[in-house]
């Protein structure tokens, strides 16, 4: 049954000539060394957020316009790009792994936000992140959850402990921040995945926040 979550798929596209340079060019002993390498370079090498000159960022651009662009779920465009959002991230993340041999797969969940207020909780109208993007891989005949999402660096501004991942143990979404402050809770869970169902969310995601069609600018 393991075999599917080796094969490629239309936005986990494992076998893209990008995809597989970048897997290749991480060299490890052992497929749980590998997993390590490839969570580590998904983290930090591939920045949560937007750059300061993306039409997100400064305002000529909405949220759901992201959401809509099928770029924004296809792994070899997020590597190239070098930044996206938790599911771009996910996405990245299961087509390394599959480029390396290790089954790996796409899931999700809505996540409670309790940090902040500020715009982006204002415009969603809601302090839940729908469809939440993360990935499973299957390791010693057994599957690891591991949410690749937020970059060290963001993580110092937020307050919170980078995720760590050693290869054994589930590595998901931060709890607390460091001053033991409920930080994100996970909800209802989606299930697993092939592949990204992006046209599902470029559809759910207007919907559920239809407070980010108005473009505003999102830096600093």
């Amino acid at each position: 049954m393991t075999e599917v979550y080796l094969s490629p798929g239309e936005y986990v596209d494992s076998d893209h000539p990008t995809v597989r340079a970048t897997a290749a060019a991480m060299t490890a002993p052992t497929p749980r060394q590998k997993a390590r390498a490839i969570y580590y370079h998904v983290r930090d090498d591939i920045t949560y957020g937007f750059p300061d000159d993306h039409p997100v960022a400064t305002g000529r651009g909405s949220l759901l316009d992201y959401f809509r662009d099928p770029h924004t779920y296809r792994a070899s465009s997020v590597i190239t790009a070098g930044y996206g959002y938790c599911v771009s991230k996910a996405s990245v993340f299961t087509a390394l792994c599959r480029a390396s041999g290790i089954p790996a797969r796409a899931a999700f969940a809505d996540v409670t936000n309790h940090f902040g207020t500020g715009r982006l909780r204002a415009a969603m109208g809601t302090d839940v992140f729908a469809w939440h993007g993360y990935a499973e891989i299957r390791l010693d005949d057994r599957w690891v959850k591991v949410t690749p999402t937020f970059n060290a660096a963001l993580c110092a501004r937020l307050g919170v402990r980078p995720v760590e991942f050693d290869g054994v143990h589930d590595a998901l979404l931060q709890p607390f921040d460091t001053e033991g402050r409920t930080f994100l809770t996970y909800q209802t869970e989606h299930g697993t995945f092939h592949d990204i169902p992006a046209k599902f969310l470029a559809g759910e995601l207007p919907r559920r926040y239809p407070g980010l069609e108005r473009p505003q600018p999102w830096a600093g």
